[in-house]
């Protein structure tokens, strides 16, 4: 994967869970919003288990669901080196600087390198991605560079990206996930044999329309059936979130497949 282009300095101070999560990210480019609370909020972790985040960005899944599980052990993976220093920063400043490590490192690359890097195989309770969404010449991607490139993603890339999270995570260790629709018999496709329990969550902007996430999760070394769940619609005609999107986003609540 070729090196992305360096994020914005101007910067913004945004809350997420109610206030419990700041966060710097750039004003204008690559920006956290629900799709990354909902993926922390999705990943059913314990205290004092292993986490890594592939594509950790500024820190804001990573943060929030360190904010929700108390004693995690988190890894983040970044390419990006401004970005990864803005989680290095957002991380200290939300005061998980001893359970947060980022390392800047392409989740593309071959597994020897990434065992150099300290990023070793079968070594995670838990793995989480927001992986880019678009593939080339695909989607209303936007004119900031920084912004398109950390959204364009090949067919081969998001093969990589699972790949490489399924290759860190211990056997029976979950994968979550959060893509657009349109990804997901790709998804299921490279999850086939190599995890199972495999639940997805559509997630609704509000009634009567079509799903524009969906969340996906997997077991490692697990054979149970597919399933595909009854989703949850967001937001109602006024754009007020529901009460469950309201626990998971305002009071950051765990969001259980």
């Amino acid at each position: 994967m070729s090196k992305p282009a360096p994020i914005t300095h101007v910067l913004t101070d945004d809350a997420f869970l109610g206030g419990k999560v700041q966060l710097l990210q750039p004003k204008r480019g690559v920006r956290a919003g629900i799709d990354a609370v909902f993926l922390a909020a999705a990943v059913p972790a314990n205290s004092g288990e292993t986490v890594l985040e592939a594509g950790v960005g500024s820190g804001a899944a990573s943060l929030c669901l360190a904010a929700r599980v108390p004693g995690l052990i988190l890894t983040g993976v970044e390419l990006n080196s401004d970005a990864a220093e803005l989680a290095r920063r957002n991380t200290r400043r939300n005061g998980f600087g001893n359970q947060l490590t980022i390392i800047e490192a392409d989740v593309t690359a071959r597994a020897s390198v990434h065992k150099e890097q300290g990023i070793m195989p079968d070594s995670y309770d838990h793995v989480l991605a927001n992986p880019p969404y678009y593939t080339d010449g695909t989607g209303n991607l936007s004119p900031l560079p920084g912004k398109a490139a950390a959204h364009i993603c090949r067919d081969e890339d998001l093969q990589a990206w699972i790949m490489f999270l399924v290759r860190c995570l211990k056997p029976r260790g979950t994968l979550t996930l959060v893509h657009r629709p349109e990804a997901l018999s790709k998804i299921l496709q490279v999850l086939e044999g190599r995890a199972g329990n495999v639940q997805v969550c559509p997630l609704f902007p509000r009634a009567n329309a079509p799903a524009h996430r969906v969340l996906v999760q997997a077991v490692k070394a697990n054979r149970a059936p597919f399933q595909l769940l009854p989703g949850l619609v967001l937001q109602d005609a006024k754009n007020k979130y529901c009460a469950k999107a309201e626990a998971v986003l305002r009071y950051g609540e765990a969001f259980h497949l």
